[in-house]
């Protein structure tokens, strides 16, 4: 039996901007890497292969560590208080993480825990 195969080879190539747009574009809006190979016609191991190559290249940067920023938060004063935090007490804290996923821990939790519990959630 034979087959043949009609029609122009559909090789393309990309430049690196590109390859760095569309990798980045995973996460944007809740777009999963699937739906990026889709919307390019490219495979998921291709994008895998363009990150790994990119990284390596030095031109996507590695997945950044959790950074601590120090959040002010106003004081309320006057009748309409509807509860009193005293000094020292300990209130929850909501952390609003990538592709939607929600993290709360009292604020009193030491930043190390902190640090694995968001590796953690991440990696799952």
């Amino acid at each position: 039996m034979r087959a043949e195969i009609l029609g122009q080879e559909r090789r393309r190539r990309w430049t690196d901007q590109q390859k760095v747009q569309i990798v980045g574009s995973i996460g944007v809006n809740g777009a999963t890497l699937a739906d990026v190979a889709r919307r390019h016609e490219v495979t998921r191991q291709q994008i895998y292969t363009w990150r790994h190559d990119l990284k390596k290249r030095g031109l996507l940067l590695a997945a950044a560590e959790p950074v601590f920023l120090s959040v002010g938060m106003p004081t309320v004063r006057g009748a309409e208080l509807a509860y009193n935090v005293s000094p020292g007490a300990t209130s929850t804290i909501e952390l609003r993480l990538a592709q939607n996923r929600t993290l709360r821990f009292d604020s009193d939790i030491e930043a190390v825990t902190l640090t694995q519990l968001i590796r953690l959630v991440e990696a799952a």
